[in-house]
């Protein structure tokens, strides 16, 4: 399986994002013009960084504050210059950002800094040149964060900013301060990798490196490289065992809230870091018809949501089981072209992996479901299309185990 690896040892940044996706061969032609369709053509040059060959890229931009329906138009219009799956994903970029911002500031009418045309150009490019790379996952090591504070359009902040802080803490992603009194992750940066980020660095096994790149941050201190490093990957197997890691288990019984605020709870957890939450129907004591609310979540994030539980459902007490083990299977999401009475487009599908093989796949929803009204079918038939077709691309390739 063929991986794209970033190790932010130094921080991140779109830019540095995409020098360092460019260094490792993604195509400069399709970066340079999905770029190009909301500033004037970057600047790409060839620096150094504490004696690190880097790639820096350089927008021409003007500063512009816009409204998240405003960025999304931007993105509308400009569309034909940009893979749909690349757009797609900027889309949700953005959304992360401004989920972050409203984490933080409450409801806010404007972005600042991650509105400009430069912020836009960054996340287009990066994920243009995330999607010509044609990687089959991306695993991403622990981000530096940086240290002190910062001028920004909120006044002086601390460092990380807090839209930062709120990105990666719905990411599940792991950081670390890093050695410098400076930003060294943007919201930029942390919304685009919390976004590529596909499998866990613990189920990455072994690989072979099949090209390195590094992309170049501005600033150019001495004695440390402000770069982030990028690595292809192709993954040589496991240690023959499923992957594994522990969970806890919180759990608490109700009779009293309905199924819409059972509903809603449900999405607050996903929302909040939960890793899978459900809703059991059960009988409770005196014969009492209820529910059973099940969260699993990792182990940093039991006070959190256990308390997040007690406040929405009104429950007075949150059973927790420390430390499950568990096994879990490697997942990515990759697009397969389906056809259907004559009509073609790319479908993203979540696969399962095990040794290298896949054992188990299916039609991200709400795709399948937006396609199934444009076309007037049951869901059921596309889902199936999507598929079938999903399989048939494995098995050429040799990669499908042949479970269905």
């Amino acid at each position: 399986m063929r991986v794209l690896v970033f190790d932010p040892f130094h921080g991140a940044a779109g830019d540095m994002i995409i020098g360092a996706l460019l260094d490792c061969g993604a195509d400069k032609d399709r970066v340079m013009q999905a770029m190009q369709s909301v500033v004037a053509e970057p600047s790409i040059l060839e620096v150094k960084r504490a004696g690190i060959r880097a790639v820096k890229i350089t927008t021409h931009a003007t500063p512009a504050h816009r409204t998240l329906s405003e960025v999304i138009g931007r993105l509308e219009r400009v569309k034909t210059d940009i893979p749909a799956e690349a757009l797609a994903m900027a889309k949700r970029v953005f959304e992360r950002i401004s989920c972050a911002e409203e984490q933080v500031h409450g409801t806010h009418v404007h972005f600042h800094e991650v509105g400009a045309d430069d912020a836009i150009a960054d996340i287009i490019g990066a994920c243009t040149a995330l999607h010509s790379l044609k990687v089959d996952g991306v695993a991403v090591l622990p981000i530096a964060l940086g240290r002190g504070v910062a001028s920004g359009s909120h006044g002086t902040i601390p460092i990380p900013a807090p839209a930062t802080i709120e990105i990666l803490n719905l990411s599940g992603l792991t950081t670390m301060l890093g050695d410098d009194d400076v930003e060294l992750c943007t919201p930029t940066g942390a919304a685009l990798l919390a976004e590529f980020s596909t499998i866990s660095t613990k189920n990455l096994g072994t690989y072979t490196i099949q090209a390195v790149g590094y992309g170049a941050g501005s600033r150019d201190p001495a004695g440390i490289p402000n770069v982030i490093r990028a690595l292809v990957v192709e993954t040589t197997g496991s240690s023959g065992t499923i992957p594994q890691d522990t969970v806890d288990i919180l759990e608490t019984t109700i009779d009293d809230v309905s199924g819409e605020v059972i509903a809603y709870a449900i999405t607050r957890f996903m929302e909040r870091g939960a890793r899978d939450a459900s809703a059991l129907p059960v009988i409770m004591k005196k014969g009492r018809p209820g529910f059973l609310i099940r969260v699993i979540c990792t182990s940093d994030k039991s006070v959190e949501l256990a308390e997040l539980m007690a406040r929405e459902l009104g429950t007075l007490g949150v059973r927790c089981l420390p430390a499950v083990h568990r096994f879990i299977a490697e997942r990515t999401v990759q697009y397969v072209d389906v056809e259907i009475a004559g009509n073609h487009r790319n479908m993203p599908v979540k696969i399962g992996w095990l040794h290298g093989e896949v054992y188990s796949l299916k039609a991200e929803y709400d795709p399948a479901q937006d396609w199934a009204r444009e076309l007037g079918m049951p869901l059921l038939n596309v889902q199936r299309a999507i598929e079938d077709a999903a399989w048939k691309s494995f098995t050429k390739t040799g990669l499908g185990s042949g479970a269905r």
